[in-house]
């Protein structure tokens, strides 16, 4: 990924290029002189578009998923 360094004092009149630059996948690193003090980073888009309800009835809960454990479990073993 590209990197633009922007200074925190020319950031207001250059927010139409920032915004751009960020559209076009270019990190944005504000600086105040030479300290950079915050990076701005395109969103990405989801990879994939997810579909509810695809692989219905693939997953299986059993009927006592919700039921408390055994003390059997929660004991160390000998």
């Amino acid at each position: 990924m590209e990197t633009e360094t922007v200074d925190l004092a020319d950031a207001p009149s250059r927010w139409r290029e920032v915004v751009a630059l960020l559209r076009a996948g270019t990190e944005v690193v504000l600086t105040k002189g030479e300290k950079p003090l915050a990076r701005l980073v395109p969103v990405a888009p989801p990879a994939t578009v997810r579909v509810p309800g695809l692989h219905q009835g693939v997953i299986r809960i059993s009927e006592d998923f919700d039921e408390p454990l055994s003390e059997e479990f929660w004991s160390p073993p000998a």
